[in-house]
């Protein structure tokens, strides 16, 4: 199917101002983080290294950052765990009730996070009696994210079939030499892939770590939050926020680029 002239230059205008409207925000952000004017008045003033060097001494803001690696990295290695083995029950094998499984595993990515938050403060707080934390927010962190890497692997699973498994077995393989040898080599991108969109979730989640995390801790997001409106912090949010916008780029690029290298490997 070919469009009119029209239509695609309609169809290209429409693009280009919908990506306007995203990502010119963003890029006066990571500029307003070079800028030495602390109200931001347009056009930039000087350029100033000064906020990158204010943040690299905020011991609050580094800790926080810590804070955000160390949940997300745990969380997404949870999630690759149950979400693998999730998604190895639902596409390999038939039982009653398996469509329903399928949707209670997908449901925690679709509620809102406000819901999840709240079921979860009152899961530990009134029937677990478990304090509130670094470990609640990892498992609140976990519950979410092992959505994204089971629909990555269920459908990389669903595409390459059984046959080379079942060849596999057919030779006397166990089950353990046929998962280390033929089935993880085929899902390794997707695992990776997984694995690197779990953390980019994790890492910029602020409504669930709210009701999680508890007193005495901060992870980033929660930090810009906090120093938003205090006086002088914004440039320094500035930065912070700059940061983030790379962090969540590069695993959500990788993430990508791996997706797209398997599906053209599985087409040859």
């Amino acid at each position: 199917m070919r469009a009119s002239k029209p239509t695609r230059y309609f169809l290209l205008a429409f693009t280009v101002l919908g990506l306007a409207l995203i990502y010119a925000p963003l890029a006066l952000i990571v500029l307003n983080s070079f800028n030495s004017d602390t109200t931001f008045g347009w056009p930039p003033s000087a350029p100033t290294l000064r906020w990158w060097g204010r943040l690299l001494s905020d011991h609050g803001a580094v800790h926080a950052l810590g804070t955000s690696v160390f949940v997300g990295v745990i969380a997404a290695a949870i999630a690759l765990v149950f979400g693998t083995m999730a998604a190895f029950a639902l596409a390999r094998y038939r039982f009653f009730g398996r469509d329903t499984v399928s949707l209670l595993i997908i449901l925690p990515i679709a509620l809102p996070g406000i819901v999840t938050g709240i079921a979860l403060n009152n899961a530990f707080r009134t029937i677990l009696g478990i304090n509130l934390g670094v470990a609640t927010a990892i498992i609140a962190h976990a519950t979410f994210c092992i959505v994204v890497v089971f629909n990555n692997v269920v459908a990389r699973l669903r595409r390459l079939g059984s046959g080379l498994e079942e060849a596999s077995a057919d030779l006397g393989a166990r089950g353990a030499t046929t998962f280390r040898l033929v089935t993880f080599p085929m899902l390794r991108s997707a695992l990776l892939a997984g694995g690197l969109l779990a953390f980019a979730l994790s890492f910029d989640e602020i409504i669930v770590t709210t009701f999680t995390l508890g007193a005495g801790h901060q992870t980033l997001p929660i930090w810009i939050l906090d120093n938003l409106f205090r006086p002088n912090q914004a440039p320094v949010v500035n930065v912070v926020a700059a940061v983030l916008i790379v962090v969540s780029i590069v695993p959500v690029y990788l993430a990508q680029r791996l997706s797209g290298d398997s599906a053209s490997s599985g087409r040859l």
